[in-house]
């Protein structure tokens, strides 16, 4: 192949899947794959060619068994749901996307009286779900896995009703020196990792600040 059209094709595949930046340098680098930062959003990411195929994706969460009955799970998955629950009218219609193989911040939902649809890519997967709009949308642990942020995000963002509440949780990028011994960082199927200034930048695009709260929850409110 010639060497300039190579250069053109990586060069675009590197830009940035959450903003299409294209201004992008190393961030860190280990001995399985390289990561790399745009420097419009902030966005730390992993460059298609380390990404696993469906097929090796799917395996890897068969492994994640999420058992709705164990309690540290549900104390995990709480940190999300309370201020959820306080900022949603009684009733309420929502989605969960991403919900994994063992559904359960749905149950903790519809325990106090919501009704939650779920939808997963690989264990729920109904994509009439995501034509219809919802009071609130959750997606724990879910960004991290995104290979286009940008559209999946931008597609959650547009089925949430005015005045509903978008709901995140991921675990935030802090510093360079933290991310080289960072756990989050040695999932082969974490591919997208947001920080405090990434949601700030989503935020202005949507025009909703983005309330963090503790370590690992983030919610907008349309």
């Amino acid at each position: 192949m010639h060497h300039d059209m190579t250069h053109d094709m990586i060069q675009a595949s590197d830009s940035c899947p959450l903003c299409n930046g294209t201004e992008v340098v190393e961030y860190h680098r280990d001995q399985h794959r390289t990561y790399r930062q745009c420097s419009a959003c902030q966005l730390v990411f992993v460059p298609r060619c380390f990404h696993l195929s469906d097929d090796q994706e799917k395996a890897e969460y068969d492994l994640h068994e999420n058992d709705p009955q164990d309690l540290g799970y549900r104390s995990f998955l709480n940190r999300l749901a309370q201020p959820l629950l306080e900022r949603l009218q009684p009733g309420s219609q929502g989605l969960d996307f991403g919900s994994g193989p063992g559904p359960c911040l749905s149950l903790i939902l519809e325990e106090q009286g919501h009704t939650v649809a779920l939808y997963d890519l690989y264990y729920a997967n109904h994509p009439e779900l995501l034509e219809s709009q919802y009071d609130f949308i959750t997606t724990t642990e879910v960004v991290e896995h995104l290979a286009k942020p940008l559209f999946e995000l931008e597609r959650l963002w547009g089925l949430v009703k005015p005045g509903g509440q978008l709901a995140i949780m991921t675990k935030l990028v802090a510093s360079p020196e933290k991310f080289a011994s960072w756990h989050y960082k040695s999932d082969p199927t974490h591919i997208s990792f947001f920080s405090v200034a990434t949601f700030d930048y989503l935020g202005q695009q949507w025009g909703s600040a983005p309330q963090f709260i503790g370590a690992d929850v983030i919610i907008f409110q349309r």
